[in-house]
């Protein structure tokens, strides 16, 4: 599995830019007035790991398989969106189909770039949209809860721990704080996640800055640094137009201009990279002559459920798995110096998969 994450933020702040620098792709428009995105375009991207090539050279896989990140550009959501401003419901449904929400930010000055509100205030925009979407899940909830009340005079068992939950969140939004502050035990989490809240997604703030200030950010990303780590979110500081000039050139010209620029790496890669570390995810790999392929599980994940990520059959007749640490893998030259280093492993059930695991399933069919 792979994970989607949403692009959102007011207008004009590079949203659509920096889609298109993530895709490689002109398929968003990108243009000097709000609501130029209608419909969400969406992008799938592989995810750059240099683990996979590493992997794939020892091993003379015939072909390189990476996981993949589905990025989807939402429309800029404006004051007001929660009541159906501008296009704000068809928007917040959108929201609610992806995993993760990376919020783009706009902290440059650009007079040739109006901002929808007449000021640059990355702080303020964030409030706006986090109020926005509070708004909507406050209301959410209050419907949830006054559909519910027939099957809780009933002492519906389901109703009851969804009135739980639902109060939990209604308690928090009311105090102005999102779903995501909401603690939540390990059995609630599934029918936490099927109500679908808005502000309990995580958060990855994306401070788009000028072209000079790519490297290093400046006075308001730095603003924008300190609520992220105030709220538990994370950040990432990138440069669109960067992104999306580096997206047009060649791999080696594209590596040469982010020296340039003293970037050691891709705005893409450090927007993944985040992502990932904040939907808690590992990548495994599974190697040989024919491919090499990478795949995206949760941290913590069994092995079998990690078997059935590759096909549920898998997963049914799992057996065991055959493992070798990446490190291991890559100092002892392939499976065969591996296991005559006794760094080759068998594992049951209940073995859970480490980022970087090199897998091979034994299953029945």
């Amino acid at each position: 599995m792979g994970f989607r994450m949403g692009i959102v933020g007011l207008p004009n702040v590079g949203k659509s830019t920096l889609f298109n620098a993530l895709t490689k792709t002109a398929a968003a428009q990108a243009a000097n007035f709000p609501f130029c995105t209608i419909e969400p375009n969406v992008g799938e991207v592989a995810v750059p790991d240099p683990r996979l090539d590493t992997l794939a050279a020892i091993a003379s896989s015939k072909q390189v398989i990476p996981t993949r990140i589905t990025f989807v550009d939402i429309a800029g959501l404006v004051k007001g969106a929660s009541k159906g401003e501008g296009l704000g419901n068809q928007f917040l449904a959108n929201i609610r189909e992806v995993d993760a929400i990376a919020h783009v930010l706009r902290c440059f000055e650009d007079g040739d770039v109006t901002h929808v509100e007449g000021r640059v205030d990355p702080i303020a925009d964030a409030d706006t949209i986090e109020t926005e979407l509070m708004i909507a899940d406050l209301e959410s909830v209050e419907r949830r809860l006054a559909n519910i009340q027939r099957k809780l005079k009933g002492g519906d068992k389901d109703a009851v721990a969804q009135e739980k939950l639902l109060k939990a969140a209604q308690a928090a939004l009311e105090s102005g704080k999102p779903a995501r502050t909401v603690s939540v035990a390990d059995e609630d989490r599934k029918a936490w996640d099927m109500l679908q809240l808005l502000t309990a997604k995580p958060v990855l703030f994306v401070c788009n800055v000028e072209e000079d200030k790519a490297a290093t950010g400046n006075a308001q990303s730095d603003r924008v640094a300190e609520m992220a780590r105030a709220q538990g979110a994370g950040h990432v500081v990138i440069s669109a137009k960067i992104e999306e000039e580096i997206s047009q050139l060649p791999a080696d010209e594209a590596a040469m201009f982010l020296e340039e620029m003293g970037l050691h790496e891709a705005g893409l890669d450090r927007l993944i990279r985040e992502g990932y570390k904040l939907l808690g995810l590992d990548t495994y790999f599974t190697v040989g002559p024919k491919e090499a392929r990478a795949w995206t599980i949760h941290k913590g994940t069994l092995a079998p459920q990690a078997a059935g990520v590759i096909h549920g059959d898998f997963e049914r007749g799992f057996i065991r798995a055959e493992t070798i640490a990446y490190d291991d893998y890559v100092t002892y030259k392939g499976e065969v110096g591996a296991r005559e280093a006794g760094k080759f492993r068998v594992e049951g059930k209940t073995y859970e998969v480490k980022d970087g695991d090199v897998l091979h399933f034994l299953f029945n069919a």
